[in-house]
């Protein structure tokens, strides 16, 4: 147990390299669940209580804060392995805390905000490097990054109205912005899973590369924008957020109000069983 808790320290304070100016952080930990990629995927599916209390003393938003104050230049978000991020682990349904589902509901929602509320303020230019499959949240709070690059064989995928769920990470306002509102409602309510050719196309991704050359291609252009001068990058980057901070916060409280509510109706938990039913048959 001392060893995985040093190993979940490590992660979640993420990995800075002051040489190269980047601030590097995984999906494994800032993230609800484990990717499926992860090396302690297994574990950390074994030890539910330890990780909740993990989350409980060390918001994931701190990874960010982290990220936020030290020397880098730019912060990267990327997957290990061949996913990017599964989402978040609907096992958090079966496993209640006391107090029920009214406890858990509130107790999420108030993480879910902070969460993204670290998305909006953060103060440097934030890039994802989308290295495989991407689901839910993961997908969700692109549209506050300042760039995403994916992998060609990377997805997207927001499957909430198969769950009995709706938007967060403020993608009910970014997405239509980004896309239009006709496709980000196929994506949003109606559950289309996007190529990364597709999300190229409709704006939510910046570039996509090759699979085999992807990692030497994107990090070779990382690496040159960490020798760009800070302070002009960070400076820049809060200006154009400036002019829609307040609004991404409204929107942030408004989604998770809305899943709050929609975590105690029925409709959810009905839709939730049918997934573990379905998922225990395969």
């Amino acid at each position: 147990m001392r060893n995985l808790l040093k190993t979940l320290v490590k992660y979640w304070k993420g990995f800075s390299d002051e040489l190269l100016r980047l601030h590097i952080l995984t999906t494994d930990f800032l993230f609800f669940v484990v990717c499926k990629a992860s090396l302690l995927y297994g574990q950390m599916h074994q030890t539910d209580l330890f990780v909740s209390r993990f989350w409980n003393n060390f918001p994931c938003s701190v990874a960010l804060d982290l990220a936020a104050k030290d020397k880098s230049v730019i912060t990267v978000l990327t997957g290990s392995g061949d996913y990017y991020c599964s989402g978040n682990d609907l096992n958090n349904f079966t496993n209640l805390p006391e107090g029920g589902p009214e406890k858990m509901s509130k107790d999420a929602g108030e993480l879910l905000k902070r969460f993204v509320s670290a998305f909006i303020e953060f103060p440097k230019p934030l890039i994802a490097v989308v290295n495989g499959p991407a689901v839910g949240i993961s997908v969700t709070v692109l549209g506050l990054f300042d760039a995403v690059y994916a992998t060609g064989r990377a997805t997207f995928h927001t499957p909430f109205s198969h769950l009995g769920q709706s938007p967060e990470g403020c993608s009910s306002y970014t997405f239509p912005r980004i896309m239009g509102p006709a496709k980000a409602s196929e994506v949003l309510l109606f559950n289309k899973k996007l190529t990364a050719a597709q999300a190229y196309e409709l704006g939510l991704v910046t570039e996509v590369f090759p699979d085999n050359s992807f990692q030497s291609e994107i990090w070779t252009k990382l690496k040159a924008y960490a020798k760009l001068p800070p302070n002009s990058l960070a400076l820049s980057k809060q200006l154009i957020r400036a002019v829609e901070k307040e609004k991404l916060h409204a929107v942030n409280v408004a989604e998770v109000e809305r899943l709050q509510e929609r975590w105690l109706s029925d409709e959810c938990m009905q839709a939730i069983v049918s997934f573990f039913q379905a998922k225990s048959k395969l």
